[in-house]
């Protein structure tokens, strides 16, 4: 088969839209090589490299109108570059598909991740949840089939879109191999040492955004002191709300207990920070991964740690009992005195968190990327 990927946010998503994409594409491409995969994106990057695979294919605007209006191209044109390399199966990987593509016999499958606009409304602008709300609307409408990331998700679907249920399968993403490899003392010394490490850390990895929670964390890290003194590492970047939980930092004397590593341009540039090959050095060194977020559509970071050897905390809401299953710490992500007792449990308790660990790499198992490119191939094979 000709498959076709919406792939703007793999060339140019550093975070979780373009984690998705480039995981997923590579395990159809590596699992299911029989099939040609070609990636429409407005602009070709280096945060993909496709010449490592025989059968994916770039594809960007070529004509002089598409190539300067590149969101009309990406919404509407691309059509046309569709059917000229015969494309049968379009996937748009972020909620959205070409407007018109129903009418043409390419068949469309959607992803969707979340519908966090629509449940947290106040934390987007009004014109953002209007484009939101059209793009998203229009692709679980016209799409052949819709792909959730979690059960969560589709009954999201389901409740607010009033999409038939039969219409949307859910399909778990994995997270990139890197986290599953087991890395050497000197690779994870070499890190510690570029980045600065602590000897001890707890984790964070996410945007610093309200949704996020981080502000929760430290208000815990605040009622342990004393007992739990060891700092807090932040992979991750914000605006407004970062300033607030500075604010709190400073308010309470706990500067020096959280590394904010995003914002340090030394390490920030780095290319083995910007591509994440450095974080599965970073994530086997910490004590355990705190991601007490409010709500996600999966929460990948979850993940990513069960993968390396990483105790978890995170919450009992939304989708992360998915993410986490068995494996996890979950805490009320509005309490942070749950989460200081789980900090001090995990730390405290060398055994507990050894068994933690043990049940995070079986949970893991059910994430591979060959099960996830299986249960995708799947759902094209259905339409």
């Amino acid at each position: 088969m000709n498959i076709g990927f919406d792939a703007k946010r793999l060339y140019e998503n550093s975070t979780g839209l373009g984690h998705y994409s480039r995981t997923l594409i590579t395990s159809l491409a590596k699992t299911f090589p029989e099939n040609d995969y070609f990636l429409f994106a407005p602009k070709i990057t280096d945060r993909f490299l496709s010449d490592i695979h025989q059968n994916i294919y770039p594809v960007a605007p070529t004509a002089f109108l598409s190539r300067i209006l590149k969101s009309a191209w990406r919404s509407k044109w691309m059509i046309k570059d569709l059917r000229k390399r015969n494309i049968e199966i379009y996937h748009g990987l972020s909620h959205e598909i070409p407007f018109g593509i129903n009418k043409t016999k390419i068949k469309s499958v959607v992803t969707i991740h979340d519908l966090i606009f629509e449940r947290y409304p106040e934390q987007f602008s009004n014109i953002d949840v209007k484009i939101y709300r059209k793009k998203f609307m229009y692709a679980c409408r016209y799409a052949d089939k819709i792909i959730a990331i979690s059960k969560q998700t589709k009954n999201d679907i389901v409740d607010l879109y009033k999409i038939p249920d039969e219409k949307i399968e859910v399909c778990y993403q994995s997270c990139n191999d890197i986290f599953r490899q087991i890395i050497s003392d000197e690779e994870k010394m070499r890190v510690k040492q570029i980045c600065n490490l602590p000897d001890e850390f707890f984790l964070y990895v996410g945007s610093v955004i309200e949704r996020k929670n981080l502000l929760t964390i430290v208000k815990a890290m605040h009622q342990l002191k004393g007992k739990v003194d060891i700092p807090l590492v932040v992979i991750g970047n914000g605006k407004k709300y970062k300033t607030e939980v500075k604010d709190f930092l400073k308010k309470n004397n706990l500067q020096n207990k959280v590394v904010f590593l995003s914002e340090k341009t030394d390490i920030n540039s780095l290319p083995g920070f910007t591509s994440s090959a450095d974080f599965p050095a970073i994530y086997q060194q910490a004590v355990a991964m705190i991601y007490p977020s409010v709500f996600e559509g999966f929460g990948i970071p979850v993940l990513e740690a069960l993968c390396s050897g990483l105790p978890v905390i995170t919450s009992n809401v939304s989708s992360l009992p998915e993410a986490g299953g068995d494996a996890a710490y979950y805490v009320n992500p509005h309490s942070p005195e749950e989460i200081a007792g789980a900090m001090q449990n995990i730390y405290s308790d060398k055994l507990f968190a050894e068994i933690m660990i043990e049940k995070g790499f079986a949970h893991a198992q059910n994430f591979t990327q060959k099960k996830t490119a299986g249960a995708v191939m799947g759902v094209y094979k259905k339409i």
